[in-house]
């Protein structure tokens, strides 16, 4: 498999910082609905997985389509998917491979972090997720994960959003001034 390189288009690129927040945001809403279905019972259990993938879906790729290409973790931080070759919001098809992949990291990630007290090693299902978004920090011209490759898209700042990383920022920046007086 080779990886062919376009010019990248003229658009803002997103720091891998602001990604990781967006995926969070997108990954806590998706656990919490989930996780009311779960048990306190050992072992992966599959009516929240069932749950936890349908939720994945309609948020990442419903959402997104219907949305100018922005989820709430992304429209919370004023980012949005694009097709590389158009420029424009991807179609289902596209934004179902490239949730697909990150959705099988992400289900990794909630079992993970559901058994991780009881199971010290489920530390491991982690890894997928690192490997697929790790290779964002090492691409310097578009910045695309494995799963960006795969599926052809960039993610890139917009215009549209709720800013929340700068608006926590001001936040702080006024906590610590009113600390320091």
């Amino acid at each position: 498999m080779t990886i062919e390189r376009i010019p990248p288009p003229n658009y803002p690129r997103v720091e891998f910082g602001r990604r990781i927040m967006a995926f969070g945001i997108d990954f806590l809403i998706v656990w919490l609905v989930s996780s009311l279905l779960g048990t306190s019972s050992l072992g992966i259990q599959f009516l929240q997985i069932l749950v936890f993938a349908i939720a994945w879906l309609v948020l990442r790729v419903v959402v997104v389509y219907n949305n100018q290409g922005q989820s709430l973790g992304r429209y919370a931080l004023d980012m949005r998917v694009l097709a590389v070759e158009g420029g424009r919001v991807p179609d289902l098809q596209t934004l179902l491979k490239r949730e697909a992949i990150i959705g099988v990291g992400a289900l990794l990630l909630a079992i993970a972090s559901s058994n991780i007290i009881r199971n010290p090693t489920a530390i491991l299902l982690i890894l997928p997720l690192a490997i697929d978004c790790g290779t964002a920090v090492s691409d310097t011209q578009l910045r695309q994960a494995l799963h960006d490759r795969y599926a052809r898209t960039i993610i890139v700042s917009a215009r549209r959003g709720y800013s929340l990383d700068i608006k926590i920022k001001r936040m702080l920046e006024t906590l610590q001034r009113n600390v320091r007086r």
